[in-house]
């Protein structure tokens, strides 16, 4: 797990200790080494490529980035972890391939010179990289599958700058970074961010998730985003249920088994969940004899303490339990840092409790956490995608299916039978349900606490985009919006703040549940066997887990995760606000005398957006 950053430099403007000092901005992602090169390439461009390292594989010397091939063809910096890289290498003995390293850096590098960008769907990891190939006379950015490791860029006048996080790249910028206020309204209004390639500056971009771009060093081009991974999402009518039980539970351990390889300490975050119950189990199950530490957070004195689960496991698995809390006044104490942290704003301060469970880990001095993001996108947890559930059995002809599920769902805790309802009535009269629910194509918004008139000076559409359902995923809405989630909305914000919240620690946070097998086998599967016709989630999961994982765990109706302690903060979120304000570049965008009928979660996103915007700023004239 490291820091890259990366420039290509037409003019030869960036000095090598103007590269460094960026460089130096993303030592907390890599503190155990620091690596920088200048390479000349044509037309007078110079590529410069530096990588700052957490060592995990191959503690020694020999891991340092970049790092070339024995032929000089390529050369790498690369954030990441090849879980199979121990495979892939032997593979590429056999085609005559020589390593003079363990770490799996040099596996990814032959490859790449070997299969190209088809080697990336060979592989079992998360990973960032950028590659300088002098025969092809490219620069190569590339991007995992699901987007568990970041990598921003920005391309002006001809000139490359791409890094891992937002700050080594505006450090590198010629002028002072300008806000993008279409995020910022997108996020401030409708809650939405990490769904696109805009970030929260201008003309920073993030390549999105199972994509890479190429920069032309004979012509000086950036090509378009290119994606080498789509999930697939056509059902196998022919697999029975119990033989993809046993399928889920092969492929489920066989990834937590190579996400356990590390030369350093590892953990595990334990919620008390299903997911992150089963990554801890599986650990236990794989490695009977092993310490295994655990990490929780816990909502003490509330009613959204997990409290009870997390104990029922650690008992079970025999762990070494470390246990968090904190309050309100731990939060506010933090949030500039956590802002900080985090590079952009975030939705919740449920971020919180994870950043205090890293912190607790690195106390400990763990370096590898393991922890259960991506199940819910991949087996359909949540509340179960009822809507597109209902819409699925709809639309196959299947009417008193869709109203006995709808029935058992409403059963389950936080649910509701009037919630219920409506969703089946946006299914069954999609007109009335646009205008009642919102639709799916989008929807213009102009709320009076927000300075609009500024905004749309400044080029902001008012207006949410939807993605419309296609014909062909008729009886596959579940699927369908899972897909969406895992590229497009929802899953890229939860890891990235899980990488910035355990790269602030220097810890490398690994996610069993991500990988391309897995993935795809899910998606191939009926309905049905993810979201059970009694309205259980994550159902054949579940039934996988059997002997694994405590029944009572397995059993539980209810979902929490990492959640700070349920006070009431609107009075914080105001009070900071206003007091904020006072001497804020950005007050002008807020009618303050607005802001007191706003609910908690649009209060926290503008003390959110304010601490973050209060750095140093170009606006325009407002």
């Amino acid at each position: 797990m490291c820091g890259i950053l990366a420039t290509i430099d037409i003019k030869g403007k960036i000095s090598q200790d103007v590269f460094e000092k960026a460089l130096f901005k993303l030592n907390h992602r890599g503190p155990d080494d620091f690596g920088c090169e200048t390479y000349d390439a044509l037309n007078g461009n110079e590529v410069k490529l530096g990588h700052t390292r957490l060592s995990i594989i191959d503690l020694s010397r020999s891991g340092h980035q970049p790092m070339s091939t024995r032929d000089g063809r390529l050369t790498i910096v690369f954030n990441g972890e090849i879980y199979n890289y121990k495979e892939i290498r032997e593979e590429l003995k056999k085609k005559a391939y020589v390593f003079t390293t363990e770490t799996d850096t040099e596996v990814l590098l032959n490859a790449f010179h070997c299969w190209g960008i088809d080697c990336l769907k060979k592989i079992v990891g998360m990973f960032a990289f950028v590659v300088l190939d002098r025969v092809n006379n490219k620069l190569v950015l590339v991007r995992d599958a699901f987007g568990i490791k970041p990598l921003y860029y920005a391309f002006k006048d001809k000139s490359l700058i791409c890094a891992s996080e937002i700050g080594a790249i505006s450090a590198l910028l010629k002028d002072k970074p300008k806000p993008d206020f279409q995020s910022a309204y997108d996020y401030l209004v409708h809650g939405e961010y990490d769904s696109s390639e805009r970030t929260f500056i201008d003309g920073i971009k993030t390549l999105r998730p199972s994509s890479y771009i190429e920069y032309d060093l004979i012509t000086n081009i950036l090509s378009s985003p290119k994606r080498w991974w789509t999930p697939v999402i056509k059902e196998n009518k022919n697999i029975i249920f119990e033989e993809a039980v046993k399928k889920v539970r092969e492929l489920f351990l066989e990834s937590v088994k190579l996400h356990l390889r590390s030369d350093v300490p590892i953990g595990a975050a334990l919620s008390g969940g299903v997911d992150s119950s089963s990554i801890v189990c599986a650990m236990r199950f794989l490695e009977p004899s092993q310490p295994i530490h655990t990490f929780s957070y816990i909502a003490k004195g509330t009613n959204k303490s997990e409290e009870k689960w997390v104990n029922i496991v650690n008992e079970f698995i025999g762990a070494i339990p470390h246990k968090v809390t904190a309050n309100s006044e731990d939060l506010l104490g933090d949030l500039e840092v956590l802002i900080k942290a985090q590079g952009e704003p975030f939705s919740t301060p449920s971020i919180y409790a994870q950043y205090r469970v890293f912190k607790e880990a690195k106390e400990q001095g763990i370096i590898v956490m393991l922890e259960g993001q991506g199940a819910d996108e991949l087996l359909a947890g949540y509340s179960g995608y009822p809507g597109e559930r209902i819409q699925s059995l709809l639309e196959e002809n299947k009417p008193l299916k869709a109203f006995r599920f709808l029935n058992n769902w409403s059963k389950y805790p936080g649910r509701k039978k009037l919630q219920g309802l409506l969703y089946f009535g946006i299914k069954l009269l999609p007109k009335f349900a646009f205008r009642v629910a919102r639709g799916f194509m989008g929807r213009s918004f102009e709320p009076n606490w927000i300075n609009i008139h500024y905004l749309k000076k400044q080029g902001v559409l008012t207006f949410e985009n939807r993605a419309a359902l296609t014909s062909e995923n008729k009886g596959r809405r579940v699927i369908e919006r899972l897909s969406s989630s895992l590229m497009n909305r929802g899953l890229s914000s939860l890891l990235r703040h899980g990488d910035r919240n355990s790269m602030h620690f220097s810890i490398e946070s690994r996610v069993p549940f991500l990988t391309i097998e897995l993935a795809e086998f899910l998606y191939s599967l009926p309905e049905e066997y993810l979201i059970s016709l009694s309205g259980e989630t994550k159902s054949i999961f579940r039934q996988a887990m059997k002997n694994i994982v405590p029944m009572e765990i397995l059993c539980r109706k209810d979902k929490i995760g990492f959640d700070p302690a349920s006070e009431n903060w609107k009075s914080l979120y105001l009070r900071e606000i206003l007091d904020i304000c006072q001497n804020h570049k950005f007050s002008f965008m807020f009618n303050q005398k607005k802001l007191n009928n706003l609910t908690e979660p649009q209060l926290w996103r503008i003390l959110n957006y304010l601490i973050f915007s209060s750095g140093d700023f170009q606006l325009n004239d407002h």
